[in-house]
């Protein structure tokens, strides 16, 4: 017998939903979404934050890293995104090179993703180097969501997507990233690809929620991309990733078999047809 799994009501989650769920102890629900439908099926269902991701980068456009995606790609797919959403709290990423240069440009590029789109927050990777541009983005009404860890805008410096700060320099570091962000107003945070421990220690110094990726069981709240869990992305297969389904192959059954009854002059019937 199949296990029954129960219903998540939708409800309307804002900043200030996903911060009360640490204080109250639920977890908390993400996924990524790059177009409607997608977004819709994942707000149906009742989950709590859609990231427009720039792992569109990846798993749309085809390319090596998330370096090439630009701002006007991210503000497409978030209106695309946008559209279906009635509940979940949607969370756009800023691109490479869109916010590091000054705050004054960060403000010009998060402002066209909140007057552009109407989401709930952007997302920006870094610590206490960009802690005086989440501050101003804050401060003016842009909610900010931080991302600690392995920052994928950074895999040129790693030349690795290998496990961050398990060094204590590293660790140390990360600790104090977290709460420079935690105070400059940042109302989440996600932790990618770091020890457990870590995560945990991180998630128990700050006020605000800790949402993991390969970074254990002791966040406030999980994510993934939503085309690695459904196995369409059939080549990365890290053991952060829990397969919830394997849409590859189903997808290509799918598509030989319309093949075949093409071919075969099966498809259309008579019913099919006018």
């Amino acid at each position: 017998m199949s296990k029954s799994i129960p219903q998540s009501k939708p409800r309307v989650v804002t900043t200030k939903t996903v911060m009360d769920m640490k204080r109250t102890g639920e977890k908390i629900t993400m996924l990524t979404a790059y177009d409607f439908l997608v977004a819709r099926l994942l707000d149906q269902v009742g989950i709590d934050i859609i990231l427009v991701g720039d792992s569109l980068s990846n798993v749309v456009q085809g390319n090596v890293t998330t370096l090439p995606v630009t701002l006007d790609d991210m503000i497409y797919h978030a209106n695309a995104v946008k559209r279906a959403v009635k509940n979940a709290l949607i969370v756009v990423d800023m691109p490479f090179m869109t916010y590091q240069n000054n705050k004054e440009e960060a403000v010009r590029n998060a402002g066209r993703i909140m007057k552009e789109v109407g989401v709930g927050a952007v997302k920006l990777e870094g610590g206490e180097y960009i802690a005086e541009t989440v501050q101003h983005l804050v401060k003016i009404g842009i909610p900010v969501m931080g991302h600690l860890g392995l920052m994928p805008q950074a895999i040129n410096k790693y030349g690795t997507y290998e496990v961050r700060a398990t060094e204590k320099t590293e660790a140390d570091q990360l600790l104090r990233d977290a709460k420079v962000l935690a105070d400059a107003g940042a109302f989440a945070l996600v932790l990618e690809k770091i020890p457990g421990k870590l995560a945990r220690k991180v998630t128990e110094s700050i006020s605000i929620p800790t949402i993991g990726i390969g970074a254990g069981r002791h966040c406030d709240g999980q994510v993934l991309v939503v085309y690695d869990m459904l196995g369409m992305t059939e080549e990365f297969k890290p053991r952060f990733v829990r397969r919830y389904g394997e849409l590859a192959e189903t997808m290509r059954g799918a598509f030989r078999q319309y093949i075949h009854d093409v071919k075969s002059n099966d498809f259309p019937s008579n019913d099919e047809s006018y």
